[in-house]
């Protein structure tokens, strides 16, 4: 596995963050989830009018607030700090889930714990005993938002693809997932299959499919290979 990998050069979060939000389109209403997506919030750029939304009841949230100015009485639904833009506000989460369930949201961004080829999303819990089961408001997310998005490793600690034929952990959605954002890889979930499109400095699709037994992944024509 690690031979595999030799050469290449993975994206960092921070590199992840900023693609997705380069995706983000002017006018979006915007789910950002626990863990890697809520670094995407730090590259929305200013060109852009994009609401972002929290579960727990906060709407027009901005980038995070500097270091000595938080305010833990403003916080998303992962309890870090946030900057409330002019027109944002904050209200019961009862509402907020109606905005998630009414189908109010046009994106929402997860990460997860395994995806698959059919874009079913198991982000909530592993199934391990000792495991503890966090859905929050996952899937009332997957389903509700127009488009769902992932961020993630594309590998495990274990070096096992998180990308996998049929998840093996508990669903939060099905057929939800439309793009995967990975440390090595860009992926459209679409009917044809998985569709690569874009790598890390340094992978090819070859060396890709082989992390990823049992998927068979697809080129798209605007492949970008880096040297």
């Amino acid at each position: 596995m690690t031979q595999l990998l030799n050469g290449v050069r993975r994206w960092t979060r921070d590199e992840m963050a900023a693609r997705v939000a380069a995706d983000i389109p002017d006018g979006a209403v915007v789910n950002l989830g626990i863990g890697l997506p809520t670094a995407v919030a730090n590259h929305l750029g200013a060109d852009k009018e994009v609401v972002l939304h929290s579960e727990n009841g906060v709407i027009g949230m901005g980038p995070a607030p500097a270091a000595g100015e938080e305010d833990y009485d403003l916080i998303n639904a992962g309890k870090q700090p946030v900057t409330l833009l002019p027109g944002g506000c904050f209200f019961h989460h009862a509402d907020s889930f109606a905005m998630m369930r009414g189908g109010h949201l046009d994106f929402c961004v997860l990460g997860a714990f395994q995806v698959s080829a059919s874009g079913d999303l198991a982000n909530w819990h592993t199934g391990a005993p000792d495991a503890i089961p966090a859905v929050g408001g996952a899937m009332d997310l997957a389903i509700g938002a127009k488009k769902t998005f992932v961020m993630m490793d594309y590998l495990t600690k274990a070096g096992e693809a998180k990308l996998v034929a049929a998840c093996t952990y508990p669903l939060t959605g099905m057929a939800c997932v439309s793009r995967i954002y990975s440390d090595l890889a860009l992926i459209d979930l679409t009917s044809q299959g998985p569709v690569v499109v874009e790598l890390a400095p340094g992978l090819n699709l070859p060396a890709l499919q082989a992390l990823t037994p049992g998927v068979t992944l697809l080129a798209a024509d605007t492949l970008k290979e880096a040297a």
